[in-house]
């Protein structure tokens, strides 16, 4: 630990850099909080710092906000993760890495920024599950980072994506999965029904169980209906630390 952060009763951050040299930042990153504290640790290292030209400062954000924001939705919306990005930027920071980022956008908006690769934690969950599932990408966007992971682990992929017909939500699957254990794999899971709503499509089709694999793993509704359909969870403690049976979670901060 390169600093100390404390943060007092009205929500006030102040920072205090504990030893000379290289600073390295390591946060869960998912709130606007997150990011003051960041912001207020390298104010304090660049005013002890200002003469040393020779020491760098590193930024790791394990669920950077807003990282689903990474287009204007509508004309009247803001670009939310522009924002946040310029944020980022205004730190300079010399280098801002980023656990399995939502999309290309977040890496070409915030400077200095590389990508933490999180195919270590899906193989876990592939080598936990012990059968050689089928991996499962839930939607266009995911088709081509699992097509990749499918062929580091040697996997079966089948695509399915979502599409609405007349109104209502409809799921394809483009391929046999019957008598199949899957592995749905993704980035993010907010509520988790779009996954729910995946797994019973699957099972539909004959899938024998399905598993579910996000990195940053939010669950704002709690697993009573994903259990309905998904078998068991598995995700890293990026976004937070779950306590529950259902849950395998993986350690990244």
């Amino acid at each position: 630990m390169d600093y100390h952060v404390k943060k007092f009763r009205d929500g006030q951050v102040t920072a205090t850099i504990l030893k000379e040299g290289n600073l390295a930042v390591s946060l869960r990153g998912n709130s606007y909080e997150d990011l003051f504290t960041a912001a207020t640790i390298k104010e304090a290292w660049d005013a002890h710092h200002c003469l040393d030209k020779t020491a760098t400062a590193t930024l790791t954000l394990y669920c950077l906000i807003g990282q689903r924001s990474d287009r204007r939705f509508h004309e009247k919306k803001s670009f939310d993760l522009k924002v946040i990005a310029r944020f980022i930027n205004a730190m300079k920071f010399d280098r801002v890495s980023v656990l399995h980022p939502h999309s290309a956008v977040s890496l070409a908006l915030i400077e200095n920024s590389v990508a933490i690769d999180h195919f270590e934690y899906v193989q876990q969950a592939y080598q936990a599950i012990g059968t050689d599932p089928v991996l499962v990408s839930p939607d266009a966007g995911a088709y081509k980072t699992t097509h990749q992971i499918a062929e580091r682990l040697h996997a079966d992929l089948i695509p399915s994506n979502k599409v609405r017909i007349n109104g209502k939500p409809v799921i394809s699957i483009q391929g046999d999965v019957k008598v199949k254990e899957c592995l749905i794999v993704d980035d993010i899971a907010d509520g988790g029904r779009t996954f729910k709503h995946l797994a019973e499509a699957l099972k539909n089709q004959g899938a024998s169980k399905v598993f579910l694999y996000v990195t940053h793993a939010q669950f704002n509704y709690g697993f009573e209906e994903l259990k309905e359909h998904i078998d068991h969870v598995y995700c890293t403690n990026s976004y937070r630390d779950i306590d529950d049976a259902y849950v395998t979670q993986y350690d990244v901060i």
